[in-house]
């Protein structure tokens, strides 16, 4: 199980970049410590794999274009394909962490245009109305899956048979998704978050691409061929910010990274992420972050080590 402590993107599709996540056995196990993120929360992502996670202490939040759910220590869900999300940290008492399987749908289908696939798989991961699905250890649902959740992470790799016991797994926690899932596989209706996916998406990739430049909306609008309104619009109800809130957060970001994973001078930094000279930075990062960027830096490289 790998320990993930921030986000990082594909440079083309700028999906969220898995580490680990080979064709041949298309799925990685991870334990997130959110308290680690910058603002301990994982920011806006997502990718064409199945989340399906555990809280293991804590308290998290999950938000998606359609609204947050809370999930606290116990509880666990599943994130469909393609959903745009982010979590946030919550409690303070304790660390905030939770366990994560994610894995490709062809793990459990087999070959493209399987029946598997037709019958159990497109039905659900191509369903607009199905974001998130919460599992609590009060309900009969969850007390169903959430064992299951929890025992596939114990199966070891050095087991023999790993790669069978695991995907067996995975095989019976998915069909009780698709038996639970049914009542809203029947409301045919999607979310009005689902006609803005492919807008807020090609924003995204294109601030992605261009956070080191000057962006305007203009720009902005021109990447998912919209208005300069619809570009406001399609940001305030998927993410509920701004396009400059999200350009800013988005730079800081790519700065904590830099600041840990390299011994580049602050101002460097600054300008790599288009934040201007250091003084500013300093600002904004002492604004966001109550701490210089060399006090983040030592603190979070100290941690490392």
């Amino acid at each position: 199980m790998k320990n993930i402590q921030s986000i990082s993107f594909h440079t083309g599709s700028k999906e969220e970049l898995l580490p680990d996540f080979a064709k041949d056995f298309p799925y990685i196990a991870s334990k997130v410590e959110l308290d680690k993120f910058m603002g301990r929360s994982a920011p806006w992502h997502w990718h064409r794999a199945i989340e399906l996670f555990h809280v293991e202490s804590g308290a998290i939040e999950y938000n998606t274009p359609e609204g947050n759910l809370l999930f606290p220590a116990g509880s666990g869900g599943m994130v469909n394909a393609n959903v745009l999300h982010m979590t946030k940290a919550l409690a303070r008492a304790e660390k905030n962490i939770v366990l994560i399987h994610l894995f490709d749908s062809s793990l459990i289908a087999g070959e493209t245009g399987s029946k598997i696939e037709q019958k159990y798989i497109t039905p659900l991961v191509t369903a607009k109305q199905i974001e998130i699905l919460s599992f609590f250890p009060e309900n009969t649902a969850g007390q169903r899956i959430l064992p299951l959740i929890r025992s596939a992470f114990h199966i070891s790799e050095k087991e023999r048979g790993y790669e069978i016991k695991l995907r067996e797994t995975l095989s019976n926690i998915w069909l009780l998704l698709f038996d639970l899932a049914q009542p809203l596989l029947t409301d045919k209706k999607s979310p009005s978050s689902a006609k803005n996916s492919n807008k807020i998406k090609q924003m995204l990739i294109y601030i992605h691409e261009h956070f080191s430049e000057k962006l305007s909306v203009t720009e902005l609008a021109g990447a998912a061929f919209i208005s300069e309104r619809e570009c406001f619009r399609v940001f305030h109800d998927c993410l509920h910010m701004t396009p400059a809130e999200y350009i800013k957060s988005y730079r800081m970001q790519m700065a904590c990274q830099m600041l840990v994973k390299t011994t580049d001078s602050i101002t460097s930094i600054s300008h790599a992420c288009g934040l201007g000279g250091s003084s500013y930075f300093g600002k904004v990062f002492r604004e966001s972050l109550h701490c210089t960027p060399l006090e983040y830096r030592r603190k979070w490289q100290d941690c490392d080590r």
